[in-house]
């Protein structure tokens, strides 16, 4: 048996050089305004897709043009038959990524709370262009190509994990858009965090003039090997841009951390920051589905320690508890550790300003609280 999940769609092998080099010219990209919303829905087509194969798209909310937020959503990720198959599910009937872009998949910004808030006086990205590249294809945003798993019956399962040609999707249209931009922030949520490093390196490329800054939520805490298997399904490093080619990485020696190293070493200029809760939930589960389970904190110190004392641009803030990701949920206004609130830290990065690092102190050892229990156990994708 030959499918693609649950839909009927035609398996398409990407040629991946003309996909991600030639994905501009070869677009005639549909823009729809939603009435009253503020917000665009972008559809590029092309060889963009989502892992179930329907159509990719991500939105737009036009404000400053010199100021521009690009976040790269979360959703999980897949890697195998068993992660990737809905019918392999846990009993709970979660499923561990999300396989489309629609708002059913919580995709949508007009759903989310956090810096998507466009209602709160307190938003710093309030009057900020937005771009929201929806995540939809089980890879990190990194993949370049189809992949097809063989499942426990005999069948096979294929794939689109193209993120990486949805994501140069999303960038290209916001080169174009905003060719203005003086200040962008490249964040990213779960996923959406572990691969922010490597597009906030490709938008310093292209705004060479710009101010760039780094932020991701929730990805800091996979202490692991490289994960070969992964980059290998996935693509990855197949027609890697020139400034990560220049560098020595493959699929077996590149970790979670290097996407830093690499980006850092590349555009030394780039201001990154992490922020994490020291018992996050869904990146314990990750961690453990990939075969490392282990306590998270001690992980996640580590990664930080690695990091600050490579990268002098590197600033990071540790809040206890078992919450995930922060700019999408109204967490953003309410949390504070020891003393400062997140809501403070990250107006004041993205202001440009150089923040401390903030780490929990005697509370980190309290995992649980009702007030983590929101994201952390609503059914997944929507705590990833």
């Amino acid at each position: 048996m030959h499918r693609r999940l649950s839909r009927s769609v035609a398996v398409m092998r990407t040629t991946t050089a003309a996909a991600l080099l030639g994905l501009c010219g070869a677009l005639s990209i549909p823009v729809v305004a939603e009435s009253g919303s503020g917000w665009e829905t972008v559809q590029p087509g092309g060889e963009t897709r989502c892992a179930d194969g329907s159509p990719y798209r991500f939105y737009v909310r036009r404000a400053d043009s010199e100021r521009v937020m690009l976040f790269f959503n979360g959703g999980g990720a897949c890697w195998s038959a068993e992660t990737c198959d809905p019918a392999a599910n846990p009993a709970d009937g979660r499923f561990l990524y999300r396989m489309a872009a629609g708002a059913d998949w919580g995709n949508d910004p007009r759903q989310l709370g956090g810096a998507f808030d466009l209602d709160n006086p307190e938003n710093p990205f309030r009057d900020w262009t937005q771009v929201f590249a929806a995540y939809c294809t089980g890879d990190v945003h990194l993949g370049t190509a189809d992949h097809t798993y063989t499942t426990a019956d005999g069948g096979e399962l294929v794939i689109a994990h193209r993120g990486r040609i949805n994501a140069q999707a999303v960038l290209e249209y916001t080169y174009g858009a905003f060719p203005a931009a003086r200040t962008l922030l490249v964040s990213g949520a779960s996923a959406g965090a572990i691969s922010s490093p490597y597009f906030a390196a490709e938008v310093a490329g292209h705004y060479p003039d710009a101010q760039v800054i780094q932020f991701a939520g929730g990805g800091g805490g996979y202490r692991m090997p490289p994960p070969e298997s992964l980059w290998r399904n996935w693509s990855v490093f197949r027609d890697l841009p020139e400034w990560l080619q220049a560098q020595d990485y493959r699929e077996d020696t590149t970790g979670l951390v290097d996407w830093y190293l690499a980006a850092a070493a590349a555009y030394p200029a780039i201001r990154f920051h992490q922020y994490d809760n020291a018992y996050d939930q869904v990146q314990d589960m990750f961690q453990g589905l990939l075969g490392y389970p282990a306590p998270l904190l001690p992980g996640l110190d580590a990664n930080r320690a690695e990091l600050e004392k490579a990268l002098p641009h590197f600033r990071s803030y540790t809040a206890p508890g078992t919450f995930h990701t922060l700019l999408r949920y109204p967490e953003l206004y309410s949390r504070e550790t020891s003393g400062v609130r997140a809501l403070d830290w990250v107006r004041d990065l993205a202001a440009g300003k150089v923040v401390d690092n903030i780490h929990c102190d005697a509370s980190c050892g309290q995992p649980n609280s009702e007030a983590d229990s929101r994201a952390t156990t609503a059914a997944a994708p929507e705590g990833v």
